[in-house]
């Protein structure tokens, strides 16, 4: 089911790169309104959704299902925030696979955590991540510097770690995902609305991007097949294994996004008039995404049970 999701997830790249495209050609001068309003109306529809359907089973959310769906909401948003700019700076595929960072961050919180040095495994795979990153992200070795994109993606990565570890959480295992997953829904919609009430350019531009069919498309397409379902698969399905043997699955979102960006670029294109080229297999992509998804596969399974 996990892998379900992750496919998912992995469609979401390219589509809101396309959405983001939409939205600067409807705003050229937006800024953060752009972003804010690809995410937005996505977690607005799925949370119209989601409460048709716990509302015919009983809307009672108990305190545990709050607080989760509190701290769910809020790192996800400022996750989802981050790395949906820097999407506008960087390829589909390469925010993919930077995102991944916190695979290798997980076990390494786990072992700061219990103050045990987590062994060389750990340690090589730490600097084939870093090799990777560097590869994937630009690295100006002159400069020392990444681009806003790769920065951005991978301040995302430190957002999307807490979630993961929350749900691991044994205090939290009897709550139902449904409710955890209205709550969260709830909190990215008020806070990413909120700032794209703030951020919005004119009060109009907030009905604009409604009147055109292929950005209403999109946005419907993200917010059921790429949030509503995905999220819902998160929220019920990871509890059930360790956050080390989650981390792993999850570094399969990139390597969907990478093979979906290499064709639905062109075919977004076409139906929204956008300029979005396919992208490339690079070598610098191949040899960056191979050495961070190594390392995650490696450092996920040396040691299943320590989550």
């Amino acid at each position: 089911m996990l892998l379900l999701g992750n496919l998912f997830w992995g469609l979401s790249f390219p589509l809101i790169r396309s959405i983001e495209l939409l939205n600067a050609n409807l705003f050229p001068a937006g800024g953060w309104f752009v972003t804010a309003y690809a995410l937005a109306p996505r977690y607005a529809l799925a949370l119209v959704a989601l409460a048709a359907v716990v509302v015919r089973k009983g809307f009672r959310i108990n305190w545990p299902e709050l607080v989760t769906g509190l701290v769910l909401g809020g790192f996800i948003a400022g996750g989802t925030l981050l790395q949906t700019d820097g999407l506008r700076y960087t390829d589909a595929s390469v925010s993919a696979f930077l995102t991944q960072l916190y695979a290798i961050l997980i076990p390494l919180w786990i072992a700061l955590r219990s103050r045990k040095n987590p062994g060389w495994i750990v340690w090589i795979c730490t600097g084939l991540v870093l090799s990777g990153v560097a590869l994937l992200g630009h690295f100006n070795w002159e400069t020392l510097r990444f681009g806003r994109g790769e920065l951005e993606t991978l301040g995302s990565s430190l957002f999307f770690m807490i979630p993961i570890l929350w749900l691991d959480r044994k205090e939290y295992a009897d709550n139902r995902p449904s409710r955890v997953t209205l709550v969260m829904f709830a909190v990215q919609f008020v806070l990413l609305g909120a700032m794209a009430l703030a951020t919005a350019p004119q009060a109009h531009a907030l009905l604009t991007p409604w009147t055109s069919p292929p950005w209403v498309g999109m946005t419907l397409l993200l917010a059921s097949v790429c949030t509503l379902v995905p999220f819902t698969i998160m929220t019920t399905w990871q509890p059930k294994i360790t956050a080390i043997e989650a981390g792993l699955l999850y570094c399969t979102e990139p390597i969907f996004a990478s093979l979906l960006a290499l064709f639905l670029p062109t075919l977004f294109s076409a139906w929204a008039a956008i300029a979005y080229a396919n992208e490339k297999a690079t070598m610098e992509l191949v040899v960056g995404g191979v050495l961070i998804t190594v390392a995650n596969a490696l450092i996920q399974l040396r040691r299943p049970a320590q989550a």
